[in-house]
């Protein structure tokens, strides 16, 4: 039996779509700058880099209120390609140094480190210097015997770092300190306490975490029901929760808010088939097809429509996607009504079977083409070329 104790690392990729468009543009290095939709309409803020941050401008916000707090502000258009292939490096690397990797999002992961040789701090040292001179981007790391503190030392860790410099940071939590270092920390900071849930713990005078784990599980229940138990004991730092190696992906999707609303059928399928190819790619790295095609329109009004279809064969390749994407909207849209958002989703997604037999050249062409698609696309852009999908004119009925 084991008896160690356990010791988890949280990563989080500094700024990360940020990091990457330095390295698509280096003159970006330094300067404040968002990645996100054009201000004069309805884009947000994705990601801004610690430049931008240092003068309000924060991820979410609307791209016109982060220019008037950044009148330099520099906006730069998402390559969501670009983003999902350098995720993929990292997890890569975090694979390579143990199979415990829990991919939570594209650009954090936690790893449970416990069985590895070596003090936990230089595995993490390591692991920070790789990421940082093999891929060219920084990271923050929080190191504790639980996923809670650990992600939390994150957080603090990046809180901490003034200036306009990517954080960078490691913060570990030796163990038996847990509840002692959450103590001090806003309610907001525990994980799952969300705003509504601090505007209860407000009521009850509890504004600090130490505060919340001073109030007994029984009372913490009664007020908030199952998820007091669970409050109770992250509080107080306990969680027991493994590390999931494989998480399962229930859908994929990619939708846009047109900074003025569109009534441009080209420019509509256009969208369709772009957020297709994004989505075909995505299965791709994460060896995935789907059986499942929607569409998502939201009217001026901001009512919303979806509507979907399941597939004769589950498929990872974007132009079927874009199809079938293509043959709902068209059901679903009368031309020149003005479009507001637009989204393409899939579901019912699955781990394809790889047993190729002898009448199976055909698949594989078919693989090979989607490779080199994707490569062309990498190089010469999304609008490079497709496959025999024609681009439908206002004209034709």
């Amino acid at each position: 039996m084991n008896n160690k104790t356990r010791q988890i690392i949280h990563l989080d990729l500094d700024a990360f779509y940020c990091a990457v468009e330095e390295q698509r543009d280096p003159s970006l290095c330094g300067l404040p700058f968002a990645v996100g939709g054009r201000p004069e309409g309805r884009g947000v803020v994705a990601s801004c880099s610690y430049t931008a941050r240092a003068y309000g401008v924060r991820s979410a916000m609307p791209m016109s209120r982060a220019v008037r707090l950044c009148p330099k502000l520099l906006v730069v258009s998402s390559h969501f390609s670009d983003y999902h292939e350098a995720s993929r490096k990292v997890m890569k690397r975090l694979r390579d140094l143990t199979p415990l990797v829990e991919q939570i999002s594209i650009d954090e992961a936690f790893l449970d480190v416990t069985d590895l040789p070596g003090p936990v701090e230089a595995v993490a040292r390591r692991l920070q210097e790789v990421i940082r001179h093999e891929l060219g981007l920084p990271c923050s790391l929080g190191i504790a015997t639980n996923k809670l503190v650990a992600k939390t030392a994150t957080d603090v860790g990046k809180m901490a770092v003034k200036g306009g410099n990517s954080p960078n940071a490691m913060t570990i939590v030796p163990p038996g300190e847990e509840a002692e270092f959450l103590a001090q920390l806003p309610v907001e900071m525990l994980w799952g306490v969300g705003p509504k849930s601090a505007e209860k713990l407000a009521l009850m005078n509890v504004r600090t975490i130490g505060e919340l784990a001073a109030i007994s599980d029984t009372q913490l229940a009664k007020r908030f029901g199952k998820i007091g138990w669970d409050l109770a004991k992250r509080a107080k730092g306990i969680d027991t929760r493994p590390i999931v190696t494989e998480r399962e992906t229930k859908s994929i999707s990619q939708e846009v808010t047109y900074a003025k609303d569109e009534c441009d059928e080209t420019k509509l399928r256009q969208t369709l088939q772009k957020q297709s190819q994004n989505i075909g790619s995505q299965l791709r790295n994460q060896n995935l097809t789907a059986r499942t095609v929607k569409i998502k329109l939201r009217w001026p009004d901001f009512k919303t429509l979806t509507r979907q279809t399941t597939l004769d064969q589950p498929t990872d390749d974007g132009e079927v996607i874009g199809k079938t994407a293509l043959k709902l909207f068209e059901d679903n849209w009368k031309r020149g009504h003005a479009v507001r958002l637009l989204g393409v989703g899939v579901s019912g997604l699955d781990t394809p079977p790889k047993q190729i037999g002898l009448w199976d050249r055909d698949w594989v062409k078919e693989e090979q083409v989607q490779h080199t698609l994707v490569e062309l696309r990498k190089r010469f852009g999304d609008d490079a070329l497709g496959r025999g999908m024609p681009k439908r004119k206002a004209s034709d009925k």
